[in-house]
This record gives C-alpha cells, structure tokens and sequence, in this order.
C-alpha cells in the first residue's frame, strides 16, 4: 500500500477489517482466532493485552473475542514523542506519518461499540504492575523493534499471562528486526518460553503448556484452507510452522496459447515476463513490515 493510499485509509472510516492499514495478514489472523476460540469454548477466561496497535487492525480482531467481563488494554506511542532517541528515530522512519490516536479510534469504533482500555505510553509503563499479574489469556507484542524494548516487552506479557496464556511476537525474524530476534530466542533459552507455532510473521510461544496449545491447532485442516502445516525440533522442543501454500503453474488455455503464438516475438516475450511477474507475485507471501 502505497504512503497516500494508507494517508486516505487513515483519514476515512473503513468499510471493512482489510481496510485498515497495517501488517496483520491472513494466516496469523486465522491463528489468533483459532487459539482465542478454543480458549473460549474450553472455559478459559482472561483480560487480552496488545502491546503496539498501529491503526487497529489486529485489535479490532481481538475485540471480536472479548467476553463478558474481559477487557482489552491497547498500549501505544501513537501520536505521543518517544521516551528515547533510538525509538523516536524508529518512529520517525516508520509510522510518524499516519500513526495517530484519533485514527486507531475510529476504526476500531467501525467494528465495536466502545473502545478498549488505551494506554499511550511507551509500553515500559506497563512494568508498573497496572496490568493485573496472571490475568490475562492472551498478548500480542508489537511494538518497538529494540532488543532492549522487546525484551521489556516480553517481560511484560510473562508477568500478564495467566496459567498457560499465549503471547504473539511480531517480527520475530525479519532481517531488519534483529533486537526482536535476539529477545525472542533469549525468553526461549534462558527464560522458559515455550515455541507453539511459527509463522512467516510471528512466534506463538507459552510459559505454560506448549503441547496443549499445539493439540489444539492440530484440530484444524489448515491445508484446506490453503495453509502448509510443519514440525520443527528446537532443543528438544516440539513447534509447529504454518505457511502459505505457493500456488502450481498456472495451465493456459487453448485460445491464450494460440494468441501468444500469433503475437510478433517481441510482444510476445513482453507479455510473458508481465504473466511470469503476476505468478510470482500471487506466490509470494504477504511482505514483511518495512
């Protein structure tokens, strides 16, 4: 999406959850359902915390979840400076543009009647203790890409998360995200968090049981949905990866081959580096945040 097209979507209501801007694609939005409706059906009850919330588009996701009597606390700079240079930079470089509470309001009052519990504030706040230890089932860490920030962060969710919650890491793995890699895998070896899933975006972990989480994603047919579904070993821990599935070649038709053989050879050629460019582009999965 390009810089004016995300300006426009922050300026108007959306019509519709994709409308938002942001990062959150199909796959995790499939996984975070999945796991918050099993917590649901199994009895399991807590508050949801989002650390990092852009424009909304994951937690209108989980205000879908909330149940009677749960609550959803969003923490984030928006608008606000940042407490440090080195995030301020990141903020600058990234989100200062189109990052405003105002718009995270309106669309997420789109889709839900009241707003969450918004926190704009450096997410370290939130180390204060204002967020109830053991009460929450799940949190979705999004925020800063600094090492010293995310594992802040982490510490955050560990301290939130009840017996056998969830956290979402974000960006656990992008190139240009390598402080959110090394505390990602530092809570793995040295602090028992436990791997559930890894997708292409995020890493599913739990300081609680990891093979229950996975039994419960065993239950859905993901490859139907058009999803792969793997098992990894890390350190004798059992993961599961969940990917996109990269489509077969595209079978042309009769009258799409005979018009390719009728073109002169120069269009000819053209027109099969544009199909080649499209097939590619329908294969890849979705982009990493820049």
């Amino acid at each position: 999406m390009s810089e004016t097209a995300v300006e426009a979507a922050v300026h108007s209501a959306p019509l519709k959850r994709d409308d938002i801007p942001g990062w959150f694609f199909s796959l995790d939005r499939a996984a975070f359902s999945h796991l918050l409706s099993a917590q649901t059906a199994a009895g399991v009850t807590g508050d949801i915390l989002e650390l990092g919330s852009y424009l909304g588009r994951s937690a209108v996701l989980l205000g879908d979840h909330l149940q009677p009597g749960e609550r959803l606390t969003v923490c984030d700079l928006f608008d606000s400076e940042a407490g440090d240079a080195d995030n301020a930079a990141e903020m600058n470089m990234s989100y200062r543009k189109t990052l405003t509470r105002s718009a995270f309001e309106a669309n997420y009052l789109a889709f839900h009647g009241e707003l969450p519990e918004i926190v704009q504030a450096p997410t370290s706040v939130l180390a204060d203790g204002r967020v109830r230890a053991d009460s929450c089932r799940f949190v979705h860490v999004d925020a800063s890409h600094l090492y010293e920030h995310v594992a802040g962060d982490i510490a955050v969710a560990r301290a939130a998360l009840g017996e056998n919650g969830v956290v979402a890491l974000d960006d656990y793995r992008s190139e240009h995200t390598p402080g959110v890699s090394a505390a990602v895998w530092e809570a793995v070896f040295t602090g028992g968090l436990r791997p559930v899933l890894l997708t292409p975006m995020k890493f599913y972990g739990t300081w609680g049981d990891a093979a229950a989480a996975q039994a419960v994603l065993r239950k859905r047919d993901w490859p139907t949905e058009g999803y792969t579904v793997d098992e990894d070993t890390i350190a004798g821990a059992r993961v599961m990866r969940l990917n996109y599935q990269v489509k077969g070649p595209i079978q042309r038709s009769t009258s799409r081959r005979l018009a390719l053989e009728l073109l002169p050879p120069v269009a000819t050629k053209a027109t099969r580096r544009m199909l080649r460019t499209l097939r590619e582009r329908r294969a890849a999965p979705p982009l990493p945040r820049a």
